[in-house]
């Protein structure tokens, strides 16, 4: 089958994708943009858009032409940056599936939310039952899928957030989480396959709800356990929880994607549970429980390497930028002083000043990029340079800096591995 897959990146999305190119099927995938994707994965095509901007039907009709089915992965949890959950889960949606009616496409499976269908607690759950409604008014085969809490080998949003919470040495307390019914990744893929499949039934909405119900708490535990690691300490979270809402909001603002955000919050104090018995009944999928699953898959050093770092990523780039900013703040304000000083010792001259202004500028640059997630690459690639840069100039214009008690040159190199730690890291999927 030729298959036209949107949101080909995420997290669902690339584990259906290379499921559908391992059955032998031709797959377009759409994407924003495919970036380091387009490396890892094969589609037969890939197609650059972004779904909230795809908002006219005659956006998608070119790339339906001989298509056999859709799917529909494309999702976002919050607004912010780039992101708009209108404007994927309604707008863009709505697009698609009007384009699909249009081509004579049939079958169209669109994953959902689970509880969408009983009122939205957030932007996320609201559109998403918006995209529901906008599918189920068309004459077209459709499915809706709509999952719990999804994890899987890989790690990506909420399942990365469990093993990042499991490897602190204490845990946070959730007291107004609702519960969870996890659901396995290569069940929902599975699950995808099976509605492909020409005798599959259409026009209908399935729960994709794992078999039993457990605490936000005791998830995180059990990942602790397939980490390996001892039992942790309990520890009240309830006032922490308001603050990392808000810096989650915040991070978003400025284009990265955190999992701790205000629809996050919401989502998680309502719970994801349903009823998996219409699930099993129609595909004959046997769910399995979610301590058997992480059984089934023994934590190997990366994923403690993963949850280790998951956390600090976000310290890491908050004291990088910090730090940028700092010098760049005291260049031009305390040390201004000093800093010309330094400059007239090097030989700058009537340079000296315009010479501190100008790091400092470069500084403030740089601090400021990595602040943007859209320009955090660049910005750390300028940051890499410019402390070379300062390593050999100094060397070459005051060599008495090496011989400073407080080490101004040979700080830079821990300076430059924590640029490396943070290139390493940069990428979330």
């Amino acid at each position: 089958m030729r298959i036209l897959l949107t949101g080909a990146t995420g997290f669902i999305g690339s584990a259906v994708l290379a499921r559908l190119k391992a059955d032998g099927h031709e797959v377009l995938a759409v994407s924003r943009s495919a970036g380091p994707a387009a490396r890892r994965l094969a589609p037969d095509r890939w197609i650059a858009l972004d779904m909230a901007r795809a908002s006219q039907p005659a956006d998608w009709t070119p790339h339906l032409q001989g298509v056999d089915a859709v799917i529909n992965c494309a999702g976002v949890l919050q607004d912010g940056g780039r992101d708009s959950t209108a404007g994927v889960h309604v707008r863009g949606a709505e697009a698609l599936f009007a384009a699909c009616e249009a081509a004579g496409v049939r079958r169209v499976i669109h994953l959902s939310a689970i509880g969408a269908d009983r009122g939205g607690v957030s932007s996320f759950s609201a559109t998403k039952a918006e995209g529901d409604q906008a599918l189920a008014s068309r004459d077209l085969d459709w499915v809706i899928l709509r999952p719990s809490v999804v994890v899987g080998g890989a790690a990506y949003g909420g399942s990365a957030l469990f093993r990042g919470l499991a490897a602190l040495p204490f845990l946070p307390r959730t007291p107004d989480a609702g519960p969870l019914q996890i659901v396995q990744l290569d069940e929902v893929v599975e699950t995808v396959l099976f509605f492909l499949r020409p005798e599959a039934p259409g026009r209908l909405a399935l729960e994709l709800a794992g078999p039993e119900r457990l605490g936000f708490d005791e998830v995180v535990a059990a990942y602790r356990r397939w980490l390996g690691y001892a039992p942790a300490k309990r520890a009240p979270g309830g006032f922490l929880l308001p603050l990392a809402y808000r810096l989650g909001d915040l991070a978003g603002a400025f284009g990265w994607r955190p999992p701790i955000r205000s629809n996050a919050r919401r989502e998680i104090v309502r719970g994801a549970v349903g009823d998996p018995t219409e699930w099993t009944a129609r595909t004959g999928i046997q769910l399995r429980q979610f301590a058997a699953a992480l059984a089934a898959q023994p934590a190997s050093v990366q994923e403690r390497w993963f949850a280790n770092l998951y956390l600090m990523k976000a310290l890491v780039f908050v004291v990088f930028a910090g730090f940028w900013l700092a010098t760049a703040f005291i260049s031009i304000g305390p040390g201004y002083e000093r800093g010309e000083r330094l400059m007239q010792l090097a030989g700058a001259g009537p340079l000296s000043g315009p010479s501190v202004v100008a790091g400092a500028f470069a500084d403030l640059v740089i601090g400021l990029g990595l602040l943007w997630r859209r320009t955090a690459r660049l910005a750390l690639w300028g940051a890499l340079g410019l402390s070379i840069f300062y390593l050999i100039a100094g060397t070459i214009l005051l060599p008495e800096l090496w011989a400073e008690p407080l080490g101004p040159m040979t700080k830079i190199f821990p300076i430059m591995v924590l640029n490396l730690v943070a290139l390493a890291i940069l990428e979330d999927r």
